[in-house]
């Protein structure tokens, strides 16, 4: 019920070996190098002219020489932010690089010289594409089309990508759900193209640690507070951080003070390797294309402070990433009496911050969900408040000839997050039964999801 649902091809690295491969990089580089570099906004006007990114000195090879100083293993290039502009010569808009000055494809440069200097080279890619109004409530055919052969581009051009890290897609700021932008058909998508790409989104904000929601890594913007665990954490992931004081090059950086090398060392990339985490730090290029010098100074100071490199953790194998979209979400719940105003909705309207509560009056409390209509599914997801407090449950499905079971004994997870996978079934509604719980019954989300096998 727990184990890897994918079977890979003959010789085919699993998904648990790919994982394991990334934290043992312990240490990389991300380069925030776009339009808003040349605006001194991370959000700059979607509609800047494509003459304005202009470096007139690009030099990658000079940011990969500089990752290497650091003891770094890897890069990783923003190729389209959130204002839409693509850094290499794609087939899918104008706005792309080659109707700048430069004239040139930043995505092949970049890449030959991180490889040049044995370093592994992953893609940043933005859903959220302001210049091409692919933005929430606006979503059309041609949008997901459109990102469909952005990623095909940057998937079979480049050689072997080790890792997509998908941004402003079901974040609070971009508001483009799952279900918009079909988070399992872009998934597979790559893993189509290449089946040893990792993919990540940057959504950790939203859903629990507890489990890979929507991503083969979990992600923490610590800028924007989210701070791994290095006690708890169980799950490979990765945390980011900007070298400078925000993400793209601003006109000031070459003079301001920069983050500590030492710190960035020792709170960072030390003890994340040993919580399954690595840590990837932003270094922005200037105008010119080239990082500035206290930049460079400070990344050869973390080379000479950071020694215990490579493989320092065993990964925990943990169960496949959620990647379908959520049946059950806001869908119509019912159940026994709740505790003041914590009522059913607050289980499946897709906030893992709010919970049904169960009234303790109640000794064997129940909630249900009814589907659209009667549906195939093979998996259920109960998301326990952060107190882990379900003990023994009962879970069933309507069908056409009644109630039938489909799990029921004690939670077979430690963790708050139950992951339940079963044989296709149909069914119409699906109930969870408390039978026991450390306190009144308390559930942050109840998910129910049709995986493609």
């Amino acid at each position: 019920m727990f184990a890897m649902m994918a079977i890979t091809a003959a010789g085919q690295k699993t998904l648990h070996q790919l994982q394991q491969e990334f934290i043992d990089r312990r240490f990389g580089m991300f380069i925030h190098f776009n339009m808003p570099t040349f605006c001194d906004q991370d959000w700059p006007d979607p509609d800047t002219p494509a003459e304005r990114f202009n470096p007139t000195r690009l030099d990658c090879r000079q940011w990969a020489r500089a990752a290497k100083s650091a003891g770094m293993s890897y890069g990783c290039l923003t190729s389209k932010h959130h204002s839409g502009f693509c850094i290499w010569p794609t087939k899918t808009t104008d706005y792309n690089v080659m109707n700048s000055p430069l004239k040139r494809d930043v995505v092949r440069e970049y890449a030959d010289a991180f490889r040049a200097e044995g370093l592994e080279v992953y893609l940043y890619y933005s859903i959220l594409d302001t210049h091409h109004r692919l933005r929430p409530h606006l979503i059309r055919p041609q949008h997901i089309q459109m990102i469909k052969d952005q990623l095909t581009e940057l998937l079979t051009n480049y050689g072997r990508i080790g890792a997509i890290i998908i941004d402003g897609w079901d974040a609070p700021w971009s508001r483009i759900s799952y279900d918009e932008v079909p988070f399992e058909d872009i998934y597979r998508h790559i893993k189509a193209l290449q089946p040893e790409c990792l993919v990540m989104d940057l959504n950790a904000a939203k859903y629990p640690r507890e489990a890979l929601f929507y991503t083969d890594i979990k992600s923490y913007e610590q800028g924007a507070g989210q701070r791994i665990s290095t006690q708890q954490n169980r799950l490979p992931a990765l945390a980011c951080l900007p070298l400078q004081s925000s993400w793209f090059w601003k006109t000031s950086f070459p003079k301001d003070k920069l983050k500590d090398p030492e710190e960035m060392v020792r709170k960072n990339v030390e003890p994340y390797g040993e919580a399954y985490c690595t840590f990837i730090l932003n270094v922005a290029p200037n105008r010119d294309g080239l990082m500035d010098d206290n930049a460079l100074e400070a990344l050869k100071k973390i080379g000479q402070i950071w020694t215990k490199r490579g493989h320092v953790a065993n990964v925990p194998e943990a169960p496949a990433p959620i990647i379908s979209s959520n049946l059950a979400k806001n869908r119509p719940s019912e159940g026994t009496w709740s505790d003041d105003y914590a009522i059913f909705d607050f289980a499946n309207d897709d906030d893992f911050n709010s919970c049904w509560n169960s009234n303790r009056e109640v000794k064997e409390p129940w909630w249900s969900v009814t589907l659209e209509r009667e549906k195939a599914f093979n998996m259920v997801v109960i998301t326990d408040r952060n107190d882990n407090r379900l003990q023994r449950y009962r879970l069933e499905y309507l069908s056409s000839e009644g109630w039938k079971p489909l799990f029921e004994g004690a939670s077979p997870c430690p963790e708050r997050v139950k992951i339940h996978r079963f044989p296709t079934v149909w069914g119409s509604q699906v109930r969870l039964t408390v039978l026991e719980s450390k306190d009144p019954a308390s559930i942050a989300e109840l998910g129910v999801y049709c995986e493609r096998r």
